[in-house]
């Protein structure tokens, strides 16, 4: 692999030279985590990369190799040890890390589609697991190769901040992430590990494609935004590069939005959709 300074592409703005980081949740060419990874890459870093299972792999595959990724496992958060093996690679290799993007989360269709006051206590736990105990066991993970400092993102919905129509058990779960990235950033901050989250609009990931009523949802929330469209997933990928840069050094425990400014408008009309985008995969 040669040097990264020969890697950078000139128009990154920001540079990452030097920089490992690990991103999780890379699913195929249309997952948010995806333009997040090349942002990275295109700026410097040396990245890990991960996939969630032996089906997701050769999507997963041609893509690492693009980012010229060193380590790439598997790494299902449900699975025995799995995380802690890419986090002992990550140890072997580079004896250190200087950001983490965590953008996975998973729920039983029935129990996302069906109503919060009837989701199940396994489909309810597999949420809350995968979607917000992952990042906090990651931020464990990391924080012993971050001994100068740090940047842990995630990805949250504006479901987790207010109701949106059929967002169902997604709701509670992404506010139980937003909860838990200001906690960690309060703990990590003596050690100047920094949390964030960004609340990305919707964007047509495989995940939130096949949703019944996403397009309305589409529609509905590009007439709802300030900016009168929606979002694309380069634009999440820059605010991802932004936040394991040093210019946002001075920023913790924040939910940036990168959501075409709907948050602050009213709510998108329930009558405009019948289910929400699933978070990223």
């Amino acid at each position: 692999m040669p040097e990264f300074a020969e890697c950078r592409d000139p128009r990154e703005l920001l540079d990452l030279s030097g920089r490992k980081g690990l991103v999780v949740g890379i699913a195929n060419e249309h997952s948010l985590a995806w333009p997040a990874a090349m942002h990275f890459r295109q700026a410097g870093a040396e990245l890990a990369v991960t996939y969630v299972d032996a089906r997701a792999k050769p999507y997963v595959a041609p893509l690492a190799e693009q980012l010229e990724a060193p380590i790439f496992l598997p790494c299902d958060v449900t699975a025995a040890n799995e995380l802690e093996a890419v986090f002992a690679a990550i140890t072997e290799r580079w004896g250190r890390l200087d950001f983490v993007l965590h953008a996975i989360g998973s729920v039983p269709p029935a129990d996302l589609h069906g109503r919060l006051t009837d989701c199940s206590e396994d489909g309810f736990s597999e949420a809350m697991r995968v979607s917000v105990h992952s990042l906090i066991r990651m931020a464990r993970l990391a924080e012993p190769l971050m001994p100068d400092g740090g940047s842990l993102m995630t990805l949250s919905y504006l479901g987790g901040e207010r109701v949106v129509e059929n967002y169902n058990v997604m709701g509670p779960v992404k506010a139980a992430l937003e909860a838990s990235v200001r906690y960690l950033a309060h703990e990590l901050g003596p050690a100047n590990i920094r949390v964030n989250a960004i609340s990305a609009g919707p964007v047509p990931t495989r995940a939130a494609s096949g949703l019944t009523g996403f397009g309305r949802l589409l529609d509905a929330t590009a007439r709802a935004a300030p900016l009168r469209r929606n979002i694309q997933a380069d634009e999440v990928g820059r605010a991802a590069l932004l936040l394991a840069s040093d210019y946002t050094s001075g920023i913790t425990g924040e939910v940036l939005h990168v959501d075409a400014g709907v948050h602050i408008e009213g709510p998108v009309p329930a009558s405009a959709t019948s289910n929400p985008p699933e978070e990223p995969k």
